[in-house]
């Protein structure tokens, strides 16, 4: 099980990682004024991610108690919702956040630590 704090603290462990609140939620970004990979609920209990739009279907549909999408409010976007209880640990956390941060990043960012995601 995946806790905010384990959230904010493995988000803000990749590379140029910065935390900014938005809509009185804390977000994570890319890079100092880079693309969000990341958010937290009102609640501590879910957190948002990229994740393109033809995958999630797939993700929903394999895992419904991890994976979901806030109707009406992600239809449009590249995003998709994670209940932190339903993980199995913390290291599924990082891989989840580690690929949401290479979907947010620039290109040289992305360039810049390749390692990130498992990648090199």
């Amino acid at each position: 099980m995946a806790s905010s704090d384990a959230v904010r603290r493995i988000a803000l462990s990749l590379p140029e990682a910065v935390e900014k609140p938005a809509w009185g939620m804390p977000t994570f970004r890319a890079g100092q004024g880079g693309r969000m990979f990341a958010s937290l609920d009102d609640t501590d209990q879910v957190m948002g991610v990229k994740c393109p739009k033809e995958d999630r279907e797939e993700l929903i549909a394999a895992e419904p108690e991890k994976f979901f999408l806030r109707e009406g409010h992600d239809d449009g976007y590249a995003w998709i919702r994670v209940r932190l209880d339903a993980l199995d640990d913390e290291e599924e956390l990082r891989a989840i956040l580690a690929d949401s941060w290479r979907q947010a990043a620039t290109r040289t960012l992305r360039d810049r630590y390749p390692e990130v995601g498992g990648l090199s």
